[in-house]
């Protein structure tokens, strides 16, 4: 009985801090994935101008501010909670969910690993405003008057401070404002009628206008990716069976060494999905060298009835109802684009890339051009002698000093014209005149 005894009240509810720090691992996991959380929620907010400030990496602050539909004073506890979102009320809604966020864990799970600040305005006045803080805590939420213009801005400061085992995984300043870059890259690619701002330690790194034309889209992808990528890429735009497929295309002469200009959105949601990657690879199979990774950016838009997004933590993957419908579709487009590229286009002119080549002369039909025959070259085998060595003395000297000198041949051999009419044997050595 004391056994029983011992083995019940093992089993409790943890605490509403701890669980959230747990669930935190699996959306907050660096600097650059609470930057793509709040870029998330700035977009689905409506906004036309999205500003990301960094400093030291993300480890000491992220901020995201825009100017969206904002959150009322109401609501702003809300916030903060767990599973407390405005995107979704039911399982329907989640079958066909358009917005990039849905779950309702992002602030909550932020709000539990670091120090942050919610401050928004819900009116046109930019004298009101509210605003809202947490510390890594279970303190009840407290709404503070803050005047502030119409939309939204979070602030994350010391990331991790409260989870040391989290913190000392981060790596150095760099690293991490690269991966924080990355991330603004992706959502700048997936959204060109928003305007978007990224500086770090008070210096602007990118600043983007806004823009649909094809003109401007090009402008931008020069700007993130390079001139070098637009310049090397040709645009697609194929539709069929409920399918759009819209984007650039690089060409197999421009192929990287690693696969780190590729961008796959799926209704504006940029993923990383297997069946997507096969697709590519097919496609590039007959024009690409083995190690080499083609470059795109490419968009696809469907019903979003056919497409699971809930299928991931961080939503990066996701299923397609029929994934062989997309995945020809994808294969067929991208091998057509392909080969309706010219080879003059893929290959760059002779001028651009062998400036310093020399151009043989074009010879007539009529006069046969010489080949070279190597012959060797004269050499003096006694100072201030005129007697001719003969030949089988040469042929001995010369194998004696091939044996001395293996590396020198080709310093005593010197192109030779050919008698007109005659070829020479393929290893031919004529004696020189001595």
């Amino acid at each position: 009985m004391t056994e029983l005894n011992s083995l019940s009240g093992r089993i409790h509810v943890l605490d509403p801090r701890l669980a959230n720090q747990i669930a935190a691992g699996e959306v907050v996991e660096r600097p650059s994935s609470v930057t793509k959380e709040l870029i998330e929620n700035a977009i689905d907010a409506g906004s036309q101008r999205i500003e990301v400030e960094i400093e030291q990496g993300g480890a000491r602050l992220i901020k995201v501010r825009d100017d969206g539909i904002g959150i009322g004073e109401q609501d702003l506890p809300l916030a903060l909670a767990r599973h407390a979102t405005s995107k979704i009320s039911s399982l329907e809604d989640l079958e066909g969910v358009s917005s990039l966020g849905f779950r309702g864990e992002a602030l909550a799970s932020i709000s539990s690993v670091s120090r942050l600040e919610l401050v928004s305005n819900a009116d046109e006045d930019p004298r009101q405003g509210w605003r809202v803080v947490a510390e890594g805590r279970g303190m009840e939420a407290r709404v503070t008057p803050a005047p502030h213009p119409r939309g939204t801005s979070v602030s994350v400061r010391d990331l991790f401070f409260n989870t040391p085992a989290r913190r000392k995984f981060l790596r150095t300043e760099k690293t991490e404002f690269a991966h924080v870059e990355e991330a603004f890259r992706r959502q700048a690619l997936s959204r060109y009628d928003i305007a978007w701002v990224l500086r770090h330690n008070q210096k602007v790194v990118h600043q983007l206008p806004p823009g649909n034309m094809p003109t401007a889209r090009e402008r931008r992808i020069a700007s993130l990716l390079g001139k070098n990528f637009i310049e090397h890429a040709r645009y697609i735009e194929r539709e069929a069976g409920g399918l759009r497929l819209s984007g650039w295309v690089g060409l197999p002469t421009h192929s990287r060494s690693q696969a780190d200009q590729q961008y796959f959105f799926v209704n504006g949601r940029v993923v990383r999905d297997r069946l997507v990657a096969h697709a590519v690879r097919q496609a590039y199979r007959d024009v690409l060298y083995n190690g080499r990774h083609p470059v795109f950016v490419l968009y696809l838009e469907l019903d979003p009835d056919v497409v699971d997004v809930n299928v991931h933590p961080t939503k990066h993957e996701v299923r397609f109802r029929d994934g062989r419908m997309v995945h020809d579709f994808l294969y067929s487009s991208l091998h057509h684009c392909l080969a309706a590229s010219k080879p003059t286009e893929e290959e760059p002119a002779a001028s651009d890339t062998q400036a310093n080549e020399v151009v043989e002369p074009t010879v007539s039909a009529e006069v046969e051009q010489p080949e070279p025959r190597w012959q060797q070259q004269g050499m003096p085998l006694s100072e201030g002698s005129d007697r001719h060595p003969g030949a089988e003395r040469v042929r001995r000297f010369m194998q004696g000093y091939q044996a001395l000198h293996p590396d020198h041949e080709e310093t005593l051999l010197t192109p030779q014209p050919s008698p007109p009419g005659q070829r020479p044997a393929a290893n031919e050595v004529r004696e020189a005149p001595l």
